[in-house]
Protein backbone atom coordinates (compact mmCIF):
# COMPACT_ATOMS: atom_id res chain seq x y z
CA UNK A 1 0.00 0.00 0.00
CA UNK A 2 1.40 3.43 -0.70
CA UNK A 3 1.54 5.68 1.84
CA UNK A 4 2.76 8.95 0.11
CA UNK A 5 3.08 9.69 -3.44
CA UNK A 6 4.22 12.41 -5.60
CA UNK A 7 2.86 13.48 -9.00
CA UNK A 8 5.56 15.45 -11.36
CA UNK A 9 6.53 17.06 -7.95
CA UNK A 10 9.68 20.05 -8.01
CA UNK A 11 11.48 20.81 -5.35
CA UNK A 12 13.74 23.74 -5.13
CA UNK A 13 13.82 27.09 -3.84
CA UNK A 14 12.84 30.74 -5.11
CA UNK A 15 11.24 28.85 -7.37
CA UNK A 16 14.21 27.42 -8.80
CA UNK A 17 14.20 23.18 -9.08
CA UNK A 18 16.27 21.42 -7.50
CA UNK A 19 14.45 17.80 -8.21
CA UNK A 20 12.03 18.21 -11.04
CA UNK A 21 9.11 15.89 -12.43
CA UNK A 22 9.24 13.44 -9.57
CA UNK A 23 6.65 10.32 -9.58
CA UNK A 24 7.78 8.44 -6.61
CA UNK A 25 6.45 6.84 -3.85
CA UNK A 26 6.64 5.05 -0.14
CA UNK A 27 5.26 1.92 0.57
CA UNK A 28 4.48 0.51 3.51
CA UNK A 29 6.87 -1.97 5.15
CA UNK A 30 9.72 -0.32 3.56
CA UNK A 31 13.02 1.44 3.97
CA UNK A 32 14.07 3.40 1.37
CA UNK A 33 17.45 5.52 0.92
CA UNK A 34 17.61 8.58 -0.65
CA UNK A 35 21.26 9.11 -1.88
CA UNK A 36 23.08 11.70 -4.01
CA UNK A 37 25.94 13.86 -4.50
CA UNK A 38 26.04 17.06 -2.29
CA UNK A 39 23.96 19.40 -3.35
CA UNK A 40 21.87 17.18 -5.33
CA UNK A 41 18.05 18.07 -3.44
CA UNK A 42 18.51 15.41 -0.89
CA UNK A 43 16.91 17.53 2.39
CA UNK A 44 15.26 20.03 -0.07
CA UNK A 45 13.02 16.92 -1.00
CA UNK A 46 12.59 15.63 2.60
CA UNK A 47 11.96 19.32 3.63
CA UNK A 48 9.01 19.21 0.95
CA UNK A 49 7.83 16.10 1.68
CA UNK A 50 7.37 17.16 5.40
CA UNK A 51 5.75 20.07 4.34
CA UNK A 52 8.08 22.70 5.85
CA UNK A 53 8.96 23.64 2.16
CA UNK A 54 6.29 24.06 -0.13
CA UNK A 55 6.62 22.43 -3.86
CA UNK A 56 7.34 24.50 -6.60
CA UNK A 57 4.96 22.45 -8.66
CA UNK A 58 2.88 18.77 -8.81
CA UNK A 59 1.59 17.30 -5.84
CA UNK A 60 2.13 15.29 -2.56
CA UNK A 61 -0.63 13.07 -1.40
CA UNK A 62 -0.82 11.39 2.03
CA UNK A 63 -2.99 7.95 2.21
CA UNK A 64 -3.86 9.24 5.63
CA UNK A 65 -6.36 12.14 5.70
CA UNK A 66 -5.65 13.19 9.14
CA UNK A 67 -3.41 16.12 10.31
CA UNK A 68 0.15 15.88 9.26
CA UNK A 69 1.85 15.68 12.38
CA UNK A 70 0.31 12.77 13.09
CA UNK A 71 1.02 11.23 9.63
CA UNK A 72 4.63 12.25 8.95
CA UNK A 73 7.39 12.46 12.06
CA UNK A 74 10.42 14.57 10.78
CA UNK A 75 13.89 14.50 11.93
CA UNK A 76 16.10 16.83 10.27
CA UNK A 77 19.71 18.49 11.05
CA UNK A 78 19.33 21.36 12.63
CA UNK A 79 19.51 22.13 15.96
CA UNK A 80 15.90 23.61 16.98
CA UNK A 81 15.18 22.37 20.79
CA UNK A 82 16.20 24.36 23.74
CA UNK A 83 19.65 24.32 25.12
CA UNK A 84 17.67 23.35 28.61
CA UNK A 85 15.36 20.66 27.90
CA UNK A 86 17.02 16.97 29.56
CA UNK A 87 16.56 13.99 27.03
CA UNK A 88 13.33 12.73 28.41
CA UNK A 89 11.03 16.08 27.65
CA UNK A 90 12.64 16.19 24.05
CA UNK A 91 11.27 12.72 22.81
CA UNK A 92 8.00 13.88 25.29
CA UNK A 93 7.90 16.47 22.51
CA UNK A 94 6.60 13.67 19.61
CA UNK A 95 3.48 12.84 21.50
CA UNK A 96 1.87 16.52 21.51
CA UNK A 97 0.15 16.15 18.46
CA UNK A 98 -1.61 13.25 20.19
CA UNK A 99 -2.56 15.39 23.54
CA UNK A 100 -5.65 17.30 23.78
CA UNK A 101 -6.02 20.93 24.79
CA UNK A 102 -5.18 20.14 28.48
CA UNK A 103 -1.51 18.88 27.33
CA UNK A 104 -1.53 16.08 29.86
CA UNK A 105 0.61 13.23 29.35
CA UNK A 106 -1.79 10.17 29.46
CA UNK A 107 -0.76 6.26 29.93
CA UNK A 108 -0.58 5.79 26.32
CA UNK A 109 1.85 8.31 25.90
CA UNK A 110 4.26 7.30 28.24
CA UNK A 111 4.24 4.10 27.07
CA UNK A 112 5.53 5.25 23.86
CA UNK A 113 7.99 7.43 24.88
CA UNK A 114 9.72 4.74 27.34
CA UNK A 115 9.84 2.54 24.13
CA UNK A 116 10.89 4.73 21.88
CA UNK A 117 13.96 5.75 24.54
CA UNK A 118 14.37 1.71 25.13
CA UNK A 119 14.64 1.09 21.51
CA UNK A 120 17.21 3.56 20.87
CA UNK A 121 19.31 2.69 23.87
CA UNK A 122 18.92 6.17 25.63
CA UNK A 123 17.56 5.68 28.71
CA UNK A 124 21.52 7.53 30.23
CA UNK A 125 20.23 10.56 28.80
CA UNK A 126 16.99 11.15 29.95
CA UNK A 127 18.05 13.50 32.55
CA UNK A 128 20.77 15.33 30.45
CA UNK A 129 20.38 18.91 29.10
CA UNK A 130 20.66 19.39 25.50
CA UNK A 131 23.44 21.71 25.54
CA UNK A 132 25.56 19.15 27.23
CA UNK A 133 24.54 16.56 24.66
CA UNK A 134 26.87 15.27 21.60
CA UNK A 135 25.68 15.60 18.45
CA UNK A 136 25.60 12.13 18.18
CA UNK A 137 23.58 11.71 21.44
CA UNK A 138 21.54 14.66 20.73
CA UNK A 139 20.91 12.67 16.62
CA UNK A 140 19.92 9.53 18.98
CA UNK A 141 17.49 11.76 21.29
CA UNK A 142 15.91 13.25 18.05
CA UNK A 143 15.09 9.70 16.28
CA UNK A 144 13.75 8.48 19.46
CA UNK A 145 11.46 11.95 19.72
CA UNK A 146 10.67 10.40 15.98
CA UNK A 147 9.61 7.20 17.41
CA UNK A 148 7.36 8.24 19.98
CA UNK A 149 4.98 10.31 17.86
CA UNK A 150 4.42 6.74 16.34
CA UNK A 151 3.36 7.96 13.29
CA UNK A 152 3.10 5.71 9.82
CA UNK A 153 5.71 7.48 7.89
CA UNK A 154 9.01 8.68 9.25
CA UNK A 155 11.13 10.59 7.28
CA UNK A 156 15.17 11.35 8.37
CA UNK A 157 17.95 13.27 7.12
CA UNK A 158 21.14 12.26 7.78
CA UNK A 159 20.16 10.03 11.43
CA UNK A 160 23.59 8.17 11.48
CA UNK A 161 25.38 11.12 11.09
CA UNK A 162 27.94 12.12 14.37
CA UNK A 163 27.10 8.54 14.91
CA UNK A 164 30.01 5.54 15.48
CA UNK A 165 30.09 2.51 13.55
CA UNK A 166 27.94 0.60 15.84
CA UNK A 167 25.44 2.98 16.82
CA UNK A 168 25.45 3.65 12.97
CA UNK A 169 24.61 0.09 11.91
CA UNK A 170 21.99 0.01 15.13
CA UNK A 171 19.73 2.54 13.64
CA UNK A 172 19.78 1.29 10.40
CA UNK A 173 19.04 -1.56 11.68
CA UNK A 174 16.37 -0.27 14.04
CA UNK A 175 14.62 1.79 11.15
CA UNK A 176 14.44 -1.51 8.84
CA UNK A 177 13.03 -3.57 11.83
CA UNK A 178 10.20 -0.30 12.32
CA UNK A 179 9.42 -0.55 8.52
CA UNK A 180 8.92 -4.72 8.82
CA UNK A 181 7.49 -5.41 12.15
CA UNK A 182 5.26 -2.17 12.04
CA UNK A 183 4.93 -1.83 8.28
CA UNK A 184 6.16 1.64 8.66
CA UNK A 185 7.16 4.20 5.88
CA UNK A 186 10.82 5.13 6.20
CA UNK A 187 12.75 7.46 4.12
CA UNK A 188 16.24 8.35 5.05
CA UNK A 189 18.60 10.76 3.51
CA UNK A 190 21.98 9.71 3.53
CA UNK A 191 25.39 9.55 2.66
CA UNK A 192 26.09 5.85 4.01
CA UNK A 193 26.41 4.01 1.08
CA UNK A 194 27.87 0.31 2.73
CA UNK A 195 24.86 0.70 5.53
CA UNK A 196 22.57 1.98 2.21
CA UNK A 197 23.18 -1.60 0.35
CA UNK A 198 22.54 -3.86 3.07
CA UNK A 199 19.66 -2.57 4.85
CA UNK A 200 17.29 -0.39 2.15
CA UNK A 201 14.27 -2.32 0.77
CA UNK A 202 14.85 0.61 -2.57
CA UNK A 203 17.14 3.09 -2.77
CA UNK A 204 15.71 7.01 -4.32
CA UNK A 205 18.68 7.66 -6.26
CA UNK A 206 19.87 11.76 -7.53
CA UNK A 207 21.84 11.73 -10.48
CA UNK A 208 22.56 15.64 -10.08
CA UNK A 209 20.69 16.43 -13.24
CA UNK A 210 17.37 16.80 -11.22
CA UNK A 211 15.94 13.12 -11.93
CA UNK A 212 15.33 10.50 -9.14
CA UNK A 213 16.20 6.52 -10.33
CA UNK A 214 14.11 4.35 -8.10
CA UNK A 215 15.22 0.52 -7.43
CA UNK A 216 16.26 -1.79 -5.32
CA UNK A 217 20.35 -1.44 -4.46
CA UNK A 218 21.17 -4.82 -6.10
CA UNK A 219 19.98 -3.84 -9.36
CA UNK A 220 21.28 -0.17 -8.86
CA UNK A 221 24.71 -1.54 -8.79
CA UNK A 222 24.68 -4.12 -11.08
CA UNK A 223 23.43 -1.74 -14.13
CA UNK A 224 25.58 0.33 -12.83
CA UNK A 225 23.53 3.35 -11.62
CA UNK A 226 25.35 3.92 -8.67
CA UNK A 227 29.08 3.79 -10.10
CA UNK A 228 27.81 6.64 -12.15
CA UNK A 229 26.75 8.54 -9.60
CA UNK A 230 29.36 8.28 -7.28
CA UNK A 231 32.04 7.79 -9.25
CA UNK A 232 33.99 5.87 -6.47
CA UNK A 233 37.93 6.05 -6.70
CA UNK A 234 39.59 2.78 -5.44
CA UNK A 235 36.56 0.81 -4.82
CA UNK A 236 34.31 -1.45 -6.51
CA UNK A 237 30.85 -1.61 -5.91
CA UNK A 238 30.09 -4.84 -7.58
CA UNK A 239 32.49 -6.55 -5.14
CA UNK A 240 32.31 -4.30 -2.30
CA UNK A 241 35.57 -4.31 -1.88
CA UNK A 242 38.75 -1.95 -2.34
CA UNK A 243 40.59 -2.38 -5.46
CA UNK A 244 44.63 -3.25 -4.60
CA UNK A 245 47.17 -3.01 -6.83
CA UNK A 246 48.47 -6.51 -7.57
CA UNK A 247 52.18 -7.68 -7.45
CA UNK A 248 53.17 -8.51 -10.61
CA UNK A 249 53.50 -12.64 -10.94
CA UNK A 250 52.66 -13.10 -7.17
CA UNK A 251 49.68 -15.41 -6.90
CA UNK A 252 48.25 -18.45 -3.96
CA UNK A 253 45.91 -20.66 -4.02
CA UNK A 254 43.78 -20.78 -0.87
CA UNK A 255 41.66 -23.56 0.27
CA UNK A 256 39.14 -23.15 3.43
CA UNK A 257 36.08 -22.46 4.34
CA UNK A 258 33.85 -19.57 6.27
CA UNK A 259 35.13 -16.28 8.11
CA UNK A 260 38.82 -17.95 8.10
CA UNK A 261 38.82 -18.24 4.55
CA UNK A 262 37.36 -15.07 3.89
CA UNK A 263 39.86 -12.87 5.61
CA UNK A 264 42.66 -14.87 4.75
CA UNK A 265 42.04 -13.84 1.19
CA UNK A 266 41.27 -10.02 2.22
CA UNK A 267 44.50 -9.83 3.83
CA UNK A 268 46.56 -11.84 0.84
CA UNK A 269 45.00 -9.43 -2.17
CA UNK A 270 45.40 -6.27 0.42
CA UNK A 271 49.34 -7.28 1.04
CA UNK A 272 49.16 -7.18 -3.50
CA UNK A 273 48.89 -10.60 -3.94
CA UNK A 274 46.37 -12.47 -6.50
CA UNK A 275 44.04 -15.42 -4.97
CA UNK A 276 44.47 -17.72 -7.91
CA UNK A 277 43.47 -21.66 -7.61
CA UNK A 278 46.00 -22.38 -10.55
CA UNK A 279 49.03 -21.42 -8.16
CA UNK A 280 51.88 -23.40 -7.93
CA UNK A 281 51.99 -21.87 -3.97
CA UNK A 282 48.72 -23.69 -1.99
CA UNK A 283 47.81 -22.63 1.33
CA UNK A 284 45.20 -24.73 3.28
CA UNK A 285 43.00 -23.34 6.18
CA UNK A 286 42.41 -25.96 8.94
CA UNK A 287 41.38 -25.80 12.50
CA UNK A 288 43.15 -27.66 15.14
CA UNK A 289 42.49 -27.81 18.89
CA UNK A 290 40.03 -24.47 18.09
CA UNK A 291 42.85 -22.58 16.79
CA UNK A 292 43.49 -21.67 13.11
CA UNK A 293 46.41 -22.76 11.38
CA UNK A 294 47.52 -21.57 7.83
CA UNK A 295 49.79 -24.46 6.53
CA UNK A 296 51.87 -24.47 2.97
CA UNK A 297 54.04 -26.82 2.27
CA UNK A 298 56.13 -27.72 5.45
CA UNK A 299 55.61 -24.07 6.53
CA UNK A 300 52.85 -23.66 9.12
CA UNK A 301 51.83 -20.74 10.82
CA UNK A 302 49.39 -19.31 13.71
CA UNK A 303 47.82 -16.15 12.62
CA UNK A 304 47.64 -13.82 9.44
CA UNK A 305 50.19 -11.35 10.68
CA UNK A 306 52.65 -14.38 10.76
CA UNK A 307 51.27 -15.55 6.48
CA UNK A 308 51.23 -11.57 4.86
CA UNK A 309 55.01 -11.74 6.71
CA UNK A 310 56.04 -14.87 5.03
CA UNK A 311 53.81 -14.15 1.96
CA UNK A 312 56.08 -10.73 1.63
CA UNK A 313 59.32 -12.64 1.74
CA UNK A 314 58.47 -15.34 -1.27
Amino acid sequence: MEQLITRDLSVGYHQTPILKGLNVSLIKGELVCLMGPNGCGKSTLLHTLSGLLKPISGEIELSSKGPREKTVAVVLTEKSFHPDLTGWEMVTMGRYPHLDWMMKLQADDLSKIEQAIEQTGIAHLKDKRNQNMSDGQRQMVMVARALAQDTPILLLDEPTSHLDLNNRVEIMNLLRSLAHDQEKSILIATHELDLALQTADRVWLADGSGKLKTGVPEDLVLDGSLDEVFQLKGFTLKTGKVDHKLQSGKSVGLTGEGYAFLWTKNAVERTGIEVRQDSEIQISIEESNGKILWKTGSTTVHSIADLVAWLRKI
